[in-house]
């Protein structure tokens, strides 16, 4: 599997008008908590649907979107955070400790 880069305001728009199940994943390459869970995360994410897209979000890099994916999917901000969208919709918002790829496997099951 390898990251969808999320760069732009237009991919979150469109992640909203996608169907089925999508993946952000927000990270500070700052923080080491952060790191230990993107790292984590990866040696799972071999459990996930090898069609369902993952996107990262570099917090440095975007502040700015990571402000718009908390409006737009009514979550708070924190980092690292995992969001699972389905049609456009957040079913699962899990941070730091929590990331788990087995409880999102569980809500798309």
């Amino acid at each position: 599997m390898e990251w969808i880069s999320l760069d732009t305001a237009e991919q979150i728009d469109n992640i909203k008008q996608q169907a089925g199940y999508s993946l952000i994943f927000k990270h500070s390459t700052r923080c080491s908590i952060s790191m230990m869970a993107k790292r984590r995360f990866e040696m799972d994410w071999e459990n996930l649907p090898a069609d369902m897209p993952l996107y990262f979000l570099d917090l440095i890099k975007h502040r700015d979107l990571s402000n718009k994916v908390a409006q737009d999917f009514s979550v708070y901000h924190e980092s690292p955070q995992m969001l699972l969208i389905k049609d456009g919709e957040c079913v699962l918002d899990q941070s730091h400790g929590s990331i788990s790829i087995d409880e999102a496997m569980s809500v798309m099951a």
